[in-house]
């Protein structure tokens, strides 16, 4: 019984893969919003009954592994080491290398290159992974205020959360920008992914006193608007 259940699981995972792999090359080809739930059930030969067994939603064939992505964020934050900051543990596990980052080769970025055409392409797409985010900044929320005791009302967890996911989202925006601009180096996507990322999250963990300041004390009201009047009173001073 334990064999045969061991072989009934493994062909539902092969299927999954078969779903999701089929899915994925008919949207990077012609376009997410451009192929129905049915055609990717056709082209998978399975029912469309079956597809939505698997992936509930159709923005579920693109966005898989969401979940397990979140469940290890949380873990990363929750059992950090003691002394290490929020900040600190978060950067540890959102820096870390993965996908084509990893493991680049040509066909992986080709890949990645028609999906960060798609996604961007489709409102369908760009709405789920909004709510994906929002979803990831609410549970990161509740993790910190509990981690740190919060009261309620406390805002702090939630500027937190924010800007923390906000951080992991401009990063995830910065390699779709590189790869649609090509050519792309993986390394050198991969080493700016690391010094952006580090800068922004020792900016958060220094916190924001101070910055913006620098290199304004001689700036005249007025002047950053950029109105003639403004102008002119610069260059009188």
């Amino acid at each position: 019984m334990e064999a045969e259940l061991g072989l009934r699981e493994r062909k539902k995972l092969r299927t999954r893969q078969l779903i999701s792999e089929t899915a994925m090359r008919l949207f990077t080809e012609r376009g997410f919003d451009a192929v129905p739930v049915a055609a990717v059930a056709r082209a998978a030969e399975v029912s469309e009954a079956t597809v939505f067994n698997y992936f509930p939603t159709k923005e579920d064939l693109v966005y898989r592994g969401m979940e397990a992505f979140e469940d290890q964020l949380l873990a990363a934050v929750r059992d950090r080491p003691a002394g290490e900051s929020i900040t600190a543990a978060f950067g540890r596990f959102v820096l870390q290398p993965r996908g084509f980052l990893a493991a680049p080769g040509d066909k992986a970025v080709r890949h990645l290159i028609a999906v960060s055409r798609m996604i961007p392409a489709s409102p369908a797409l760009m709405a789920r992974e909004r709510e994906i985010f929002d979803r990831y900044t609410a549970s990161l929320a509740a993790l910190i205020a509990a981690d740190t005791a919060a009261e309620p009302g406390d805002l702090r967890p939630w500027v937190i959360a924010r800007a923390l996911i906000g951080t992991h989202q401009s990063l995830i925006q910065l390699v779709r920008r590189r790869l649609v601009e090509g050519p792309v180096d993986p390394a050198d996507v991969a080493r700016e992914v690391l010094a952006r990322g580090r800068q922004a999250l020792e900016q958060l963990e220094q916190g924001l006193a101070g910055y913006g300041a620098e290199g304004r004390q001689n700036v005249v009201p007025g002047e950053a608007r950029g109105g003639a009047g403004a102008g002119t009173t610069a260059r009188s001073a």
